[in-house]
């Protein structure tokens, strides 16, 4: 995941150009901010291959994530580990993030430092904010999370997240500098009604017709947005049905989030190819995570338009066609008329 921020305060280049004069600001990339699971160390670790975040192990089995339960007003201890997998010393920002979808493709992302907290990253203090950690060393670090009493019962996502104060200089016209950071995830769920809920909204069909006859491709794009206060596992699966009732599409959804956290949205898109020549087509999408569903329904029609343009142009053709040879039949008629008419009072004038 890529998130721009302006440079650390602390960071005279900040304020001045890292490249050509014509460059006037400078800012921080902060990349790999991993919270995959990676089996390197007792607990599965998030890491970069140079530092990995993880729980302290219980005494049980270790944890892949902090996967904590608490009520409202209710206080929590843990422990988060920090190794350093290089041979140099290397020093991190700690501090806890909220988590969201991002709206792209719902991968699951943090908040940065100098973002607003409104979950675990408000409600969770680590006992250092800065730590040195030595070359193939591990820290670990106490926290505490404290519930607000009047929490919102449900999931509150989060990270610990460890990010390298090292800013890496970038290549380029924008002299962009590169920080790194590492967290673990933190699952969160305060005790309280579970309501799980989807919603599924802006469904449009953008259908890509061939300038030939032939089958075309579509684009299927929705909003796929979590309604209740639980992390779901959504699954999606788009129909289209013909003007006589024959299935066209029925296939399930390829791009969507493993995880849908409370409150958040992601635009998806599905690439329809083979649609129809000539039909209308009535597409739906149906989404499903536990006991949560929705759908939404949108019709269109697919017409071949150059195909039906150039034969409505040469049936135009041919009508007016027609009407000129009828007409120029009539006005020879008219004249033949005409001119025996004439003639025949001629003779008559003779006589």
């Amino acid at each position: 995941m890529r998130v721009r921020a302006p440079a650390p305060a602390r960071a005279p280049a900040r304020t001045r150009p890292w490249g050509p004069a014509a460059v006037r600001g400078a800012y921080v990339v902060v990349v790999s901010l991993m919270l995959a699971l990676v089996p390197v160390v007792p607990a599965r670790a998030a890491d970069n291959g140079s530092w990995s975040v993880y729980p302290v192990a219980a005494q049980v089995a270790a944890r892949p994530y902090f996967y904590l339960s608490a009520g409202p007003g209710q206080t929590l201890t843990d422990k988060v580990a920090v190794q350093n997998r290089t041979g140099e010393p290397l020093t991190f920002r700690l501090y806890a993030a909220d988590a969201y979808n991002t709206p792209r493709d719902g991968g699951f992302a943090v908040r940065t430092a100098d973002e607003t907290m409104r979950g675990v990253g408000a409600w969770a203090r680590l006992a250092r904010s800065r730590i040195t950690v030595a070359g193939h060393r591990t820290v670990t670090v106490p926290f505490t999370l404290r519930v607000p009493a009047g929490a919102e019962p449900g999931d509150h996502p989060g990270a610990i997240v460890a990010l390298d104060e090292r800013v890496e200089p970038g290549g380029g016209k924008l002299a962009l500098g590169i920080r790194r950071a590492v967290g673990a995830r933190v699952y969160l769920r305060v005790s309280g009604p579970a309501l799980p809920a989807l919603a599924v909204s802006r469904l449009r069909v953008g259908p890509h017709r061939p300038l030939l006859l032939g089958t075309g491709t579509a684009t299927v794009s929705y909003t796929l947005r979590n309604t209740g206060n639980v992390t779901l596992r959504p699954s999606v699966r788009l129909t289209a049905r013909g003007l006589f009732g024959r299935t066209l599409l029925d296939r399930r959804a390829a791009r969507v989030p493993a995880e849908l956290l409370p409150g958040q949205s992601v635009r998806l898109t599905e690439t329809w190819r083979g649609t129809p020549v000539l039909d209308r087509a009535a597409v739906r999408v149906d989404a499903r995570a536990r006991e949560a569903s929705a759908s939404a329904g949108v019709s269109f029609y697919a017409v071949p338009w150059l195909p039906l343009t150039v034969l409505v142009f040469v049936v135009v053709a041919m009508v007016a066609g027609w009407r000129m040879r009828a007409r120029f039949r009539d006005g020879r008629a008219t004249l033949r008329h005409h001119r025996f008419a004439v003639r025949r009072g001629l003779r008559d004038q003779g006589q």
